[in-house]
């Protein structure tokens, strides 16, 4: 195991769980930006798309390093610059220092989930594997709800610099902890490694690459476009207090830890192409009971549906891009995140112009439509046809 001394899963889950509370972050903090530096909520929103921008375009290095070398020693010093980027985030003095240090902590992020993901799919046989992605989900979520909530309610008490010293610390820790479990010598693979261009052009000559990385940029521009405006559309639509938005917001990822929770018996009982339809029609159905509700409180359950149907989805996503490249799977997961990033990037820069001229409701809609249609395509081209495909493309 990459020469690990015992089982090295909880140390990444931790560098997992800080990655993805960094990331989302600043979603609920939005409007304490927005007033603490005297700008627009579409400048203040920078800090989550800029973030998302440097993360996906940076999984272009992380996939190869962690190839070449030891998959836990990239981790663990990503872990340690994510560090240094947060504490930079603490002490920027205005917009401009918290927009660089947000990409400089996105650039360093970028080798974190990717890597444990393909970390699992090297060690995990092949019918465990999606169980073991989505049990992932379980520290990538409680990342999801400590950043959105958390980010807010340490805000409204201390000030919007203490959430970035605490997840700070929570980097420092995983890299300690991962770097503690993590082989001496770095593995010697550069004579069977190819060069990481040639190694991407092959992959994506295969039809079944280019379909999975499209659906997963679209993905990522309609879904988490979504969700980074939810807290921002509870407190103006509501009136509800940051803290109470980012918290009602982060039962988005309580939906997707009961998908974590119930995921072997319902990856058992679904097969993918199925399981994606579902996904996508519960997320299509909780957006728009978010868009047409008058009433907050409706949008606690909404949000836990939401996130249940959307890594429904993601699951099945992550489970192929596991298996486009078996002999490379560091690289061609960080490719499938890299895409994953530049879409969630891409849509949360026209979302936020988009509020600009029209309402978040409106954007919802959008995106309920957007994902129902996706989710029902991806299906329909992952279903094996039954005389050629089925060899091909397992289910």
């Amino acid at each position: 195991m990459n020469g690990t001394r015992g089982n090295p899963r909880w140390p990444l889950y931790i560098c997992c769980f800080g990655s993805m509370a960094s990331m989302r972050m600043c979603d609920s903090m939005l409007p304490v930006l927005a007033t603490e530096f005297a700008v627009s909520a579409d400048r203040a929103a920078q800090t989550m798309s800029l973030f998302a921008l440097a993360y996906g375009v940076f999984q272009l290095g992380s996939g190869p390093l962690g190839d070449r070398f030891a998959k836990t020693r990239v981790i663990a010093l990503a872990a340690f610059a994510c560090a240094l980027g947060n504490l930079g985030a603490c002490l920027a003095g205005n917009l401009d220092e918290l927009r660089i240090a947000r990409i400089f902590s996105g650039a360093a992020a970028a080798g974190i989930v990717p890597l444990t993901m393909a970390w699992i799919g090297d060690y995990s046989p092949d019918d465990e594997r999606q169980a073991a992605l989505a049990r992932l989900l379980g520290a990538t979520v409680f990342g999801m709800i400590a950043g959105q909530w958390g980010g807010a309610a340490m805000a409204s008490s201390w000030g919007w610099r203490a959430p970035f010293v605490s997840i700070a610390a929570v980097f420092a820790l995983g890299w300690l902890v991962t770097l503690s479990i993590s082989p001496p010598v770095a593995r010697d693979t550069s004579a069977k490694q190819p060069a990481f261009v040639r190694q991407t052009i092959d992959m994506l000559r295969a039809s079944r690459v280019r379909m999975v990385l499209l659906v997963t940029f679209v993905e990522g521009a309609l879904a988490y476009s979504s969700l980074a405006f939810l807290p921002t559309y509870l407190n103006t639509s509501f009136a509800l207090p940051s803290s109470t938005a980012g918290l009602i917001a982060s039962s988005y990822g309580v939906g997707g830890l009961l998908f974590s929770l119930g995921s072997k018996r319902l990856i058992r009982r679904f097969r993918d192409a199925r399981l994606a339809r579902v996904g996508g029609l519960l997320l299509a159905m909780s957006l728009v009971a978010l868009a047409v509700s008058p009433f907050w409180w409706l949008s606690v359950p909404a949000c836990m549906l939401a996130g249940f149907g959307f890594y429904a989805l993601h699951n099945v996503l992550q489970n192929r891009a596991a298996q486009m490249a078996p002999h490379a799977r560091g690289t061609a997961v960080s490719l499938f995140s890299c895409v994953l990033f530049l879409g969630q990037s891409f849509g949360i820069a026209l979302g936020a112009r988009s509020i600009a001229h029209a309402s978040v409701r409106i954007l919802f809609g959008v995106c309920a439509l957007g994902l129902f249609v996706l989710a029902l395509v991806f299906a329909h081209l992952s279903t094996p046809r039954r005389a050629a495909s089925s060899s091909r493309v397992p289910e």
